[in-house]
């Protein structure tokens, strides 16, 4: 009976260690070595099958013109063979598509621990297929499973593909979305109010120029499981069933310019809104970030400074109307630019993933890809969501903001009873 005894808990020992192997995170070692054999089948089956196509073609030429011909003269050329087909599966697939070939030219050229041909650590994934691989996966609402069908790839290969993709892409971050200084910074002005005809004249008065436009936008993400309810102030269980969860999405916020590039950018958690903080006390540390007389656009709920101008919460008079007015062309092109990155990168409208860190890293990659393709002169137009009209107080208000605000609304103001609008 003893006996009996041990041998069942040796069996379920056994059991238990194949489920924890089947389960749990695979070693790196142990992807790689998965990864390598997958991509290896994949490739051995395909040029299997076209060698054997060749080689059968060829000795049904060989045997109409000499029935004693042997095929053994062809082997040795086999491995070269191999090699040309993969190099022009590669080939192939970037010419095919401009995006994927431009993309890996721009890791290639902006990476230099990139091998030219393929991942780092992939001995035998070529660079243009992890492109193709995880823009696929970016551009589309799809699963790991079906990607891993159309590439013959395991899903946890796959995921790892995908984020060693996204690390080389963030790593170009502050090269792709940066601050313009300088003569660039002068050339990306905009002036304040497309609709008025002397703008030289009002910016002499103290009208400004427009850098950019900050704004902010919600990714919405699985909720973390397992999530205690004390960790808010409301509890979902009296959370009322229309509020959302604050840890249900990441907060992305950014700074467009007059194109719709990224200048700025700044990831959040939910429950850890920003509302333009961070940027601010930026400015406060470095001013000369914004160009004399210029200034950025920022909407309800930012704070107000003698930089950063927003809306009137309420227009209470025909001046902060027409002010209201100009600072919405501005946050239309924010708007704009919002609506195109989702467009481009549909996985932003839901990340299945309660995993914040890597939440963030795929957004931060869609932002700075986002640049990429506009450099690249690839332009998606994506349609601007209507959201409901927000109930939002000005906050951070400083008295340099107020009276920079009051001078703009009066300027454009008296400039609309002079004529000159």
């Amino acid at each position: 009976m003893e006996l009996l005894q041990q041998n069942v808990a040796a069996a379920g020992r056994v059991i238990m260690d194949v489920i924890q192997a089947e389960w749990e995170p695979l070693s790196h070692w142990e992807l790689d070595q998965r990864l390598d054999r997958a991509v290896e089948e994949m490739i051995e089956a395909d040029l299997v099958a076209q060698v054997q196509e060749q080689m059968n073609s060829a000795q049904q030429e060989d045997s109409s013109a000499d029935q004693t011909h042997t095929p053994k003269h062809s082997e040795p050329k086999q491995p070269v063979q191999e090699s040309a087909l993969q190099r022009s599966h590669a080939t192939e697939v970037m010419e095919a598509n401009p995006t994927v070939q431009y993309v890996t030219n721009f890791l290639q050229s902006s990476n230099m621990g990139f091998s030219k041909n393929r991942m780092s650590g992939r001995a035998r994934l070529s660079m243009s297929h992890t492109v193709l691989l995880s823009l696929t996966l970016l551009s589309k609402r799809v699963s790991y499973r079906s990607v891993s069908s159309s590439f013959h790839l395991e899903k946890g290969n796959i995921h790892r593909i995908f984020f060693s993709f996204c690390d080389q892409v963030i790593a170009q971050q502050n090269r792709i979305i940066q601050w313009p200084t300088g003569q660039e910074a002068l050339q990306n002005l905009l002036p304040f109010s497309s609709w008025h005809s002397r703008s030289e004249g009002l910016e002499e008065r103290g009208l400004p120029r427009v850098l950019g436009v900050l704004g902010d936008t919600r990714i919405p993400i699985r909720l973390p499981s397992g999530k205690p309810d004390n960790e808010t102030d409301a509890p979902d269980a009296k959370r009322p069933k229309s509020e959302v969860h604050p840890d249900s999405w990441l907060n992305l916020e950014l700074v467009c310019n007059s194109n719709g590039r990224f200048i700025y950018c700044h990831i959040s958690k939910g429950s850890e809104s920003d509302r333009g903080k961070t940027l601010t006390e930026r400015l406060q540390k470095h001013p000369e970030m914004v160009p004399p007389g210029a200034c950025l656009i920022a909407g309800v709920g930012h704070p107000l400074t003698e930089q950063i101008l927003t809306p009137f919460s309420t227009g209470r008079s025909p001046q902060e109307n027409l002010y209201n007015r100009a600072l919405g062309n501005h946050l239309g092109r924010f708007n704009q630019a919002v609506a195109d990155l989702k467009e481009r990168f549909q996985k932003l409208r839901y990340l299945d993933m309660g995993n914040f860190e890597r939440a963030k890293t795929v957004v931060l990659t869609a932002c700075v890809l986002h640049n990429v393709f506009l450099d690249m002169g690839d332009v998606t137009k994506g349609l601007i969501e209507k959201s409901a009209v927000e109930d939002v107080e000005e906050l951070n208000q400083d008295a340099a903001g107020v009276k920079m605000r009051e001078t703009v609304a009066n300027l454009l103001y008296s400039s609309l009873e002079e004529g000159t609008l």
